[in-house]
């Protein structure tokens, strides 16, 4: 019986239609700019997000990193939320390949508060102080839960953003959840925003890629800095079908991930010796812990490290680490394998309470 994966969205495996949309492909050369597929899927993305423009990328990492040097300079800085993506998991590239400082703002649901990012802007009149030239959000916002951040935070923040002349960047790798989640259209949620990464590989399900979306002059500049990081690609279009037929069939089921994700957050809580927070529960994204006065806690880490790997050996993956634990629905997970899972961590959480 095949493992029940539910360690990311990222695990998906194109479907047999997808496959064949990839086949029948047609396709050029996307760095001569000659892929018509490729073309298609840009025109469908930016489109979809309200923008004039949007290259393809083979990451949404690539993505958010081609955002920043189009934002800012070497030695100068973006604010950003201390819990995001471009932050604590792609490998400091900010700094690697731009030169540019990162400054983090705390809170529990990924909004910036607007004083905050009003206080921590740097002008050029004091050469100490690195100047802020971008403010970056993700939504919806991975390590905070899958929250979907509130639309009135965004344009507060984007308020004070504009009044000192900074660029607004979204890592919105997540966003047609959000957009599924509270019924407001892509382009609204992205409206506020000089940049947008779309990732056409997580819940949506293709095998590779993410957008980057903008203005015309912006998305021109990209393709210089895509380039320059080694992410121009040749006949792009196969994989670019995936991205097309992604946006085509597979954003209104995002919705059954939701519900799958509740379903599972619910029964989780439920189950003696594990917590979960169920007001974070927002999309499909379930993070979950083993009790703080669970007998197993005495070494967090370890009996975290315990758990996934007895639930491994009995075929459900879940990632974790030194915090917490995570589950993550998707669209090769169906209600059959959601209780399946909840079935072998009942069963083996129970062995730790006997």
């Amino acid at each position: 019986m095949p493992a029940i994966d539910l360690r990311s969205d990222t695990v998906t495996r194109p479907t047999a239609a997808m496959r064949a949309a990839m086949a029948d492909a047609q396709v050029g050369d996307d760095v001569f700019g000659d892929d018509p597929t490729v073309i298609a899927l840009e025109v469908r993305g930016a489109a979809l997000l309200g923008k004039e423009s949007a290259i393809y990328v083979p990451s949404g990492v690539m993505a958010n990193q081609i955002a920043v040097r189009l934002h800012a300079r070497p030695g100068e800085e973006a604010i950003v939320h201390a819990a995001s993506h471009v932050y604590n998991y792609e490998g400091g590239a900010a700094a690697a390949l731009s030169g540019v400082t990162l400054r983090p703002l705390q809170s529990v649901d990924g909004s910036l508060n607007p004083a905050e990012v009003l206080a921590n802007i740097h002008g050029t009149s004091d050469p100490h102080l690195s100047v802020t030239r971008l403010v970056a959000f993700e939504n919806t916002h991975n390590a905070c839960g899958g929250t979907v951040v509130p639309q009135a935070n965004i344009e507060a923040v984007a308020a004070v953003a504009r009044a000192h002349a900074l660029a607004l960047h979204l890592d919105g790798a997540r966003l047609m959840n959000a957009s599924i989640a509270t019924g407001t259209p892509p382009a609204a949620l992205a409206a506020p925003f000089d940049t947008v990464s779309l990732c056409l590989s997580k819940g949506l399900g293709a095998p590779v890629g993410s957008l980057l979306i903008g203005s015309r002059e912006a998305i021109a500049r990209a393709r210089r800095t895509r380039k320059l990081f080694g992410g121009g690609m040749r006949q792009a279009g196969i994989l670019a079908a995936a991205g097309l037929y992604a946006l085509e069939h597979n954003v209104a089921r995002l919705f059954e991930d939701h519900k799958r994700a509740w379903r599972l957050a619910e029964a989780i809580a439920a189950i003696p010796g594990l917590v979960c927070n169920l007001d974070a529960v927002q999309t499909n994204l379930v993070f979950f812990d083993i009790a703080p006065d669970h007998k197993r806690m005495r070494v967090p880490l370890e009996a975290r490290t315990q758990l996934i790997a007895e639930l491994k050996e009995q075929g459900v993956l879940l990632a974790g680490g030194p915090y917490r634990l995570r589950a993550v629905t998707h669209l090769d997970v169906d209600d059959a394998g959601v209780e399946r899972a909840l079935e072998v961590l009942r069963k083996v959480m129970a062995s730790y309470t006997s």
